[in-house]
């Protein structure tokens, strides 16, 4: 009996696809990622004649996904971390004093962010320091706070660079957050929460997954569509 090969990849025209088999999908899914990459999702027995008749009956929304992305994804200019430039933190932007001295070498003081001047060299690495500090608490407490409504039991929140994920659910009911959350508006933030929350009870977009975010959260789609259309203003950093 011939097994099928399962590809890494799969190339449909000019779109290309890491292709993920998995024993819980039962139905196929085409995911565009915040970076562009196509993600196609397939149960174990899709072979390659059934992927590429799934991509090719899905092309049209694939290239208007792919449209919003090219528009989305425009370059936000890096922080230069210079005397009265705005930092975010849950949505607010806050202007940045530089100090000769202070306990510590970044702290949120009277609506400032105060930076130390000989923490300037390493000042990113002290902003992301702070961020996943106080991402950490914020975002545990809002966890805390959805889980007894959900009826689920993470095992714990995790605070790191994700890359171009907001939130992810792991191996063992963990919840990881990307640092950059906290900059987020708080009901934005709140949104990400649920959204991964969710995860807990469906691994994938379906519709019973949308069911539970929406139980939790009824206006989750105006949330969703911000973040869609406002996430990349929080990326320069």
């Amino acid at each position: 009996m011939l097994v099928p090969v399962k590809l890494p990849r799969i190339q449909v025209d000019e779109l290309q696809f890491h292709v993920r088999h998995s024993a819980r999908r039962r139905t196929m899914q085409i995911t565009v990622e915040r970076d562009g990459e196509l993600v196609l999702s397939a149960p174990p027995e899709a072979d390659e004649a059934a992927l590429r008749a799934f991509v090719l009956e899905k092309r049209f929304w694939i290239y208007t996904k792919l449209a919003e992305k090219d528009r989305l994804q425009r370059k936000v200019p890096r922080k230069e971390f210079v005397g009265g430039e705005g930092f975010l933190y849950l949505g607010r932007s806050h202007r940045l004093k530089l100090v000769d001295e202070q306990d510590v070498p970044l702290k949120l003081m009277a609506g400032r962010f105060c930076l130390r001047r000989n923490a300037l060299p390493a000042a990113r690495e002290h902003f992301v320091c702070w961020y996943s500090e106080r991402a950490r608490t914020w975002l545990s407490s809002r966890v805390a706070e959805y889980q007894a409504r959900m009826e689920v039991s993470p095992a714990g929140v995790k605070v790191q660079d994700l890359g171009y994920r907001w939130g992810s659910c792991g191996k063992g009911d963990w919840l990881y957050f990307h640092w950059k959350a906290i900059l987020l508006p708080a009901r934005i933030a709140e949104y990400v929460v649920v959204h991964e929350i969710a995860h807990l009870h469906e691994p994938h977009h379906t519709p019973a997954f949308w069911l539970h975010v929406e139980h939790a959260m009824p206006d989750y789609a105006q949330r969703k569509a911000w973040l869609a259309e406002h996430g990349i203003d929080v990326e320069g950093i």
